[in-house]
């Protein structure tokens, strides 16, 4: 498994086929860098059209799922921060569509700490230390809540391992492999780092997490961090440290392609909106794309009849206010932690100078008879029970049906539309099937949720008036048995 740093190890990239960096270029007193973002799995195509749409770049999808990458000038980096649909972000020190690993884990190992000293640090440092100045410093992380940019797909993470941090940093001289430009480099961080936090300069700290994907390498996610960590630890003489670190790098393997950077969020960006977390709280990068999936228009009516703590709605009615949004639920609970999170957002907004007006209410309600009028929904878009955390797999061949038939009764027949979650897939498509006169599937988006294998389905309402389809009639398992003992016992009489 071979390193195939452009230069940076002796069997290296051929000169002529340059890697795919261009990562950093300099105009003036503004760098264009590639930035990386993670985003939920299967709204790739929807996370790149918000960065189309917000930044004016076109993004580019990343061979391993749940990634994007896409280019932008420094100036722009404030605006990257307000994606909606990105969980976490890094800028992209150098990248390798086809990076030849050999089949020796020793040489594969030795030329990936070779690799260190020679790839070009000083301008993703350069974005670091700016996106340090345009947020604010919450201190040193603790430990739990520590960034990890994670693959969706079976992905390993890893860092420096214990053994690594333990020992003291070694004074090694990397003066001979250092560049004049990446010793300025660390020790302009090393100087805003200082500036930030202590008037004295101080050490940096850092770690290195290895997010690897594929079953052809001869190294292991550990192996590869604790090597490489080590390596990025002698040039830069910077401190090896798990959790209290100032800078996570990162180092992102699929198959043949091989992703280096460092990251600019300390903690997911789907954490945005929620204070007051449930047993099953939908990260909000989850409810952005099931809100753009239905594209809501001025004056739409938004329902969400299993609110849970309310992401939903809160998500929509932060970015997509031009609607009206319904919380609601049967759990009195769950509707005290959405009353308690929209609170939240209405004082956060009234501290910043804005309008502390949210285009959201919540009720409790019974799911299946809904207090709302027939047809007067637009759309609606609600996590529905999988089955494991909440509910029951026994229940859901109840519960579905006569959701669904609810749902179809108060969305507006011909235009309505519907973004339902589920992991329960046999069980909702069985439903849906029984519904064909009410419900039109028309794309499924396939996602992982906490580990679980999850679909987005995107319905749209028919035209049939509801009460003239042999659909609006639902009876439940157990009330058809029940039935059928009767006639029988009739006949048998």
């Amino acid at each position: 498994m071979s390193s195939q740093e452009g230069g940076a190890v002796e069997s290296g990239l051929n000169p002529a086929a340059p890697p795919a960096s261009c990562c950093a270029v300099r105009d003036g007193d503004v760098l264009a860098v590639t930035i990386g973002a993670t985003v939920p799995t299967g709204f790739e195509h929807t996370a790149a059209e918000e960065v189309k749409e917000k930044i004016g770049v076109d993004a580019q999808i990343g061979k391993d799922r749940g990634r994007i990458y896409f280019p932008i000038t420094t100036d722009q980096l404030p605006q990257v921060h307000l994606l909606r649909s990105v969980d976490n972000l890094f800028v992209v020190v150098e990248e390798y569509d086809h990076y030849h690993f050999k089949e020796s884990k020793e040489e594969t190992l030795m030329e990936m700490m070779q690799l260190a000293s020679k790839l070009p640090w000083t301008h993703a440092l350069e974005v670091w230390k700016l996106n340090g100045k345009l947020k604010k410093r919450k201190g040193y992380r603790k430990g739990g809540n520590v960034t990890k940019v994670k693959s969706n797909s079976e992905v390993a993470d890893a860092t420096v391992d214990d053994a690594e941090q333990q020992k003291p940093p070694q004074a090694v001289s990397a003066a001979e492999s250092q560049t004049e430009a990446e010793s300025a480099a660390a020790m302009e961080t090393s100087t805003t780092d200082s500036e930030e936090a202590e008037p004295a300069a101080k050490l940096l700290k850092f770690r290195v997490t290895c997010n690897r994907a594929g079953d052809r390498h001869s190294f292991s996610s550990n192996e590869a961090a604790r090597d490489f960590g080590g390596a990025v630890q002698e040039f830069f003489q910077w401190k090896a440290d798990m959790t209290k670190f100032d800078i996570e790098v990162l180092l992102n393997i699929h198959n043949e392609e091989m992703v280096i950077g460092i990251a600019l969020t300390e903690e997911s960006l789907h954490r945005r909106n929620i204070s007051h977390f449930g047993p099953t709280t939908l990260r909000s990068t989850l409810c952005y794309g099931m809100l753009r999936l239905c594209k809501p228009q001025a004056s739409d009516i938004i329902l969400d009849p299993m609110c849970g703590t309310g992401a939903i709605p809160l998500e929509g009615a932060i970015e997509f206010n031009i609607s009206f949004y319904i919380a609601g639920d049967n759990n009195d609970m769950a509707v005290n932690r959405t009353v308690n999170n929209v609170c939240h957002i209405q004082k956060r907004m009234a501290e910043k100078g804005g309008a502390s007006g949210l285009p959201i209410d919540t009720v409790q309600w019974d799911l299946c008879n809904l207090p709302i009028r027939t047809g007067s929904v637009d759309i609606v878009v609600t996590d529905m029970p999988f089955g494991k955390r909440m509910g029951s797999r026994k229940k859901n061949w109840d519960l579905y049906p006569s959701c669904l038939r609810e749902m179809a009764r108060v969305c507006t027949p011909g235009t309505g539309k519907a973004a339902l979650l589920t992991q329960d897939k046999k069980c909702f498509t069985k439903a849906i099937s029984r519904m064909g006169g009410l419900w039109k599937r028309l794309h499924t988006v396939w996602v992982n949720v906490g580990g679980l294998h999850a679909g987005v389905y995107l319905l749209k309402r028919t035209g049939g008036v509801f009460g003239q389809t042999p659909e609006d009639v639902y009876e439940s398992r157990g009330t058809v048995k029940a039935r059928g003992d009767e006639t029988g016992d009739k006949e048998l009489s």
